[in-house]
């Protein structure tokens, strides 16, 4: 179709200006970027070549926290050619950032105040602790997590996998903040009290390396340092220093909706998807689909529920809202799961 010719899709609209698809999507039902043309057969969108440098200031008015009342009169100023309505606009927002920056400081540096009073409650290892742990379960414990390790140089006691012994139990833990990790592999010559430690992703790495048989593995904690030994290989290294965050705490989350996942489905689709951000729609079913699909629609980052679709083919999803974590879990197994925090399909 001709008209087509001179015109971006919105694919190519959201990949060149830097909003995506489900922002343009969002601006368009909210009457700030309409698209020049929709096919009134498919319904998809086309933009004329001039609101490309549109959609690109309304990208960096997005990023920098603009509210959306302010967001449409910038546009309509820029458009019109004004030259008094939009500064004021800017430096309106610009001052209103600055203030908020100046009251984030001051409450952020009552609660460093009010975490040098608090004593710290985490179990340090006792010295010598050994327990034996099936080989082959622990190695698909840390495949498990291993994928929501985080890897923010400013955070470093989130670049390992937390191992919690307790009783005859060791479970796996691991997050980057925007998602997590747990598995659980039992124990055996320990069924005392709780020991904590976190493993540098790079130890535990070389630990994963050494499990490639049926062979029973034998764990040491002793003090900082980990130690894991099988067929006479072993891997040993030191723990991260710095207190793992209570995992126990964020995984209580009330029940939701249970959905039983088409996982090869998803991973099919998921594979097709080139952005940051994706939409599910949740019906009886959970499929990838635009924003405008019936039922919930929930956004997440591809790539991170690609990585917890990893863990096989049986999964459920549980829904529990569209600000709450989306929890994924094999029906065979109570606490082996993962959650991933949804991306706001708003502006």
């Amino acid at each position: 179709m001709g008209v087509e010719s001179d015109m971006r899709s919105i694919g190519e609209m959201g990949r060149d200006s830097g909003l995506g698809v489900s922002a343009l999507r969002f601006y368009d039902r909210a009457g700030v970027l309409v698209p020049a043309w929709v096919d009134p057969v498919t319904g998809y969108r086309w933009y004329a070549p001039e609101q490309f440098g549109e959609a690109r200031l309304l990208a960096r008015l997005r990023r920098s926290g603009m509210p959306l009342a302010d967001i449409r009169l910038v546009l309509a100023g820029w458009a019109g050619g004004d030259t008094g309505l939009v500064p004021r606009l800017l430096d309106g927002h610009l001052r209103r950032l600055e203030r908020g920056l100046a009251d984030a400081r001051e409450e952020l540096s009552t609660v460093r105040a009010l975490l040098g009073h608090k004593e710290t409650s985490m179990t340090t290892a006792t010295a010598g602790t050994r327990l034996t742990v099936p080989g082959s379960e622990l190695a698909a414990a840390l495949d498990a997590v291993r994928h929501a390790a985080g890897t923010d140089p400013e955070l470093p006691v989130l670049g390992g996998i937390h191992f919690d012994i307790e009783g005859d139990a060791l479970h796996l833990v691991a997050t980057d903040r925007y998602r997590m990790a747990v598995a659980r592999t039992p124990t055996a010559g320990h069924g005392g009290g709780r020991i904590q430690v976190t493993v540098p992703t790079p130890l535990a790495d070389a630990m994963r390396a050494l499990l490639t048989g049926e062979a029973p593995a034998r764990l040491t904690v002793d003090g900082g340092k980990v130690e894991l030994e099988t067929e006479g290989r072993q891997a040993a290294g030191q723990s991260l220093g710095e207190d793992f965050p209570d995992y126990r705490r964020l995984t209580r989350l009330p029940g939701g909706r249970r959905l039983t996942l088409d996982v090869p489905a998803l991973r099919r689709a998921l594979g097709e998807q080139d952005g940051e951000v994706c939409v599910l729609a949740l019906t009886d079913t959970v499929a990838v689909g635009d924003d405008d699909a019936a039922g919930d629609r929930v956004g997440v980052n591809p790539a991170f529920l690609l990585d917890a679709l990893a863990v096989g083919d049986e999964l459920l999803l549980e829904y529990i809202g569209p600000k709450a974590p989306l929890v994924l879990l094999r029906p065979d197994v109570e606490d082996a799961f993962s959650l991933l925090m949804p991306v706001s399909l708003e502006a």
